[in-house]
């Protein structure tokens, strides 16, 4: 009994390590990748090719694999100072959508395809901005996606890596840059307020002169007009009456004038006197009127019953 239980320990003692060295080579020899990765494989540190995904083997020792992510990786492209083409300083901030589309060229061609696709997505966003003007980048933001995206695809394609999606995520403008654009915002409100308003104004006289002829065509349309109009000024609790005369009666009135009186309203009226006759209208004591250049006119003639005095006697020589 004790040879039997020194022999079983013993055994134990060999087997225990036999299966400890089995277990590590079965772990490394056998690999399960899952569905959005493929294992790179090396052996010999020659490339033999991607598997998986699901459960492979590998020979011990001889064979190395590396573990590539195939699901889109997003990364966001710190904020870089560009120069536009009109000379506006702007702070720009993209995100970058790519995956792998080839792991044995993404793990042989480049170190580290994740940080050198972040390099070159700065250094074309700022080449492909400072190439356009501010007003190009606010408008036609598509484009310049679409541009972003075509470069920085032919420069990773090498890689295995395929650029999805690039967009400029942001555009921090200049305080002094935001008052002058809020300026002009506010000055092209303005103009097209004013157009949309002379534009109203030439519909509504078009219209007005419609009406008009609408309304003079018929002379009970005028009549109606009034009516109406009286409707609404009659509103509730207003004591203001008016009578509407038309205008066509005004133009009766000098007719009416020269029916009663029998002349012209400017007629009816004597002229003024001439300048000759001044003097005879001043009384009768106005001595009558003399002609330019004759004798001195006669004084005035005394009433009945006065004797005239007698005339001055001439003066002594």
């Amino acid at each position: 009994m004790p040879d039997f239980v020194g022999l079983f320990v013993g055994l134990l003692a060999y087997l225990v390590p036999a299966v400890i060295v089995l277990l590590i080579v079965f772990s490394s020899a056998v690999k399960v990748v899952q569905e959005y990765e493929r294992g790179v494989i090396f052996r010999l540190g020659r490339l033999i090719g991607a598997k998986g995904p699901g459960l492979f083997f590998l020979m011990p020792v001889l064979d190395r694999m590396v573990k590539i992510d195939l699901r889109v990786i997003t990364i966001e492209v710190p904020p870089q100072e560009v120069i536009t083409r009109d000379n506006v300083t702007v702070r720009v901030t993209a995100v970058l959508y790519f995956q792998v589309v080839d792991p044995n060229r993404a793990v042989t061609r480049v170190t580290d395809f994740v940080r050198a696709t972040l390099q070159i997505a700065q250094t074309t966003l700022r080449s492909v901005l400072g190439q356009s003007e501010l007003d190009e980048m606010l408008s036609h933001r598509e484009a310049i996606n679409r541009r972003l995206q075509q470069i920085i695809d032919e420069q990773t394609e090498p890689w295995g890596i395929k650029v999805t999606i690039v967009e400029v995520k942001d555009l921090e403008l200049p305080q002094s840059m935001q008052r002058a654009m809020a300026r002009q915002a506010e000055a092209e409100r303005e103009k097209r307020a004013k157009i949309i308003h002379a534009d109203g104004e030439f519909q509504a006289s078009q219209m007005l002169a419609n009406a008009a002829k609408v309304i003079g065509s018929e002379s009970a349309a005028i009549q109606l007009r009034y009516l109406q109009t009286l409707t609404e000024i009659a509103t509730e609790k207003n004591s203001t009456i008016i009578f509407p005369v038309p205008v066509e009666i005004l133009s009766l009135i000098p007719h009416a004038l020269t029916t009663l009186f029998g002349a012209a309203p400017d007629a009816a009226l004597p002229p003024p006197p001439s300048p000759p006759e001044l003097g005879r209208l001043a009384g009768p004591d106005a001595p009558p009127p003399r002609a330019r250049g004759g004798p001195p006119a006669p004084g005035p003639v005394p009433p009945p019953g006065f004797a005239a005095p007698p005339p001055a006697p001439p003066p002594k020589s």
